[in-house]
């Protein structure tokens, strides 16, 4: 008698606590409140915005190359034509057009022109925050860009011997001299790379990305990027591996979201190519072993 009369003593508290009470400490006993008015969805027709979203578009990628094609030659015949008035007047005017200082002094007065352009252009687009708009984010850890370019050429090293390489090219010809050699060398290693990573990753890779999406835009521009060298090597395999280079630069750009980075492993790339040239030529003394 005595279990059955806590049985139902513990079943009616039970039952009396399992019902809501109108309390301060029981918030959950005051029922919803509904309000008339719609709350917002998310629409599915609204996607994410693009992860590349430069202030410029292909127009004006296309734009600032017909202007670099028309200052490069522009740049060569001024400098050939003073070449010729104050180092060698007595000889025939066109030559000067073949000397190596005068291709890489056109070059290089070409670069700091389209450079101007550039900034000009993304200066007015972006409303003053150039760094930002071209993405070039200095890396924290930069040391281990420089060592990825001298591991990306060492990784590529093996291609010169499984490619069927030409045994004389158009670049050669920067390479008979030790002066012409040592201009080549430090032109490649601080002048080219900052231009060439400015126009392939800072301005065309972004402009691609945003229409074709990340896969396409880094093989586009890596095709590009290796397009530019083939009046410099005249042959597949050289150009290919070029386009291997592009591939990884284009690749670091895209995923560190950083010029900066793919900058200097462009330079240290570069810079173990001509290291190894100066080491195989005795320190450029003897560039008869270069084509050797």
């Amino acid at each position: 008698m005595t279990q059955d009369l806590l049985l139902v003593y513990i079943q009616g508290r039970l039952l009396f606590q399992s019902k809501p009470v109108s309390t301060p400490q029981n918030p959950l006993s005051e029922p919803p409140i509904v309000s008339d008015t719609p709350v917002p969805l998310p629409s599915p027709l609204h996607s994410a915005p693009p992860k590349e979203n430069p202030p410029w578009d292909l127009w004006d990628v296309l734009a600032l190359a017909a202007i670099t094609v028309v200052t490069v030659f522009a740049s060569l015949f001024a400098t050939a034509w003073l070449v010729h008035r104050l180092l060698s007047p007595g000889t025939p005017w066109m030559e000067s057009l073949n000397r190596p200082d005068v291709a890489v002094i056109g070059q290089l007065v070409t670069y700091l022109l389209v450079l101007i352009v550039m900034y000009g252009m993304v200066d007015v687009r972006s409303g003053g925050k150039v760094l930002a708009a071209l993405r070039w984010n200095w890396p924290q850890r930069w040391g281990r860009y420089l060592l990825a370019g001298v591991a990306l050429e060492v990784c590529l090293l093996p291609f010169d011997y499984l490619l069927p390489m030409p045994k004389s090219a158009p670049i050669d010809a920067f390479f008979r001299t030790a002066r012409d050699a040592y201009i080549l060398s430090s032109f490649g290693i601080f002048f080219a790379p900052p231009f060439e990573e400015l126009f392939f990753r800072g301005f065309l890779y972004p402009a691609l990305a945003r229409r074709f999406g990340l896969i396409w835009s880094i093989l586009l521009t890596s095709v590009f990027f290796a397009g530019i060298h083939i009046f410099q090597l005249r042959a597949w395999g050289p150009v290919l591996v070029i386009f291997l280079v592009g591939l990884a630069l284009t690749t670091v750009r895209a995923l560190r979201k950083s010029v900066a980075a793919s900058v200097l492993m462009h330079m240290t790339y570069n810079a173990t190519l001509f290291a190894a040239a100066y080491i195989a030529t005795d320190g450029f003394r003897h560039m008869e072993k270069f084509n050797q």
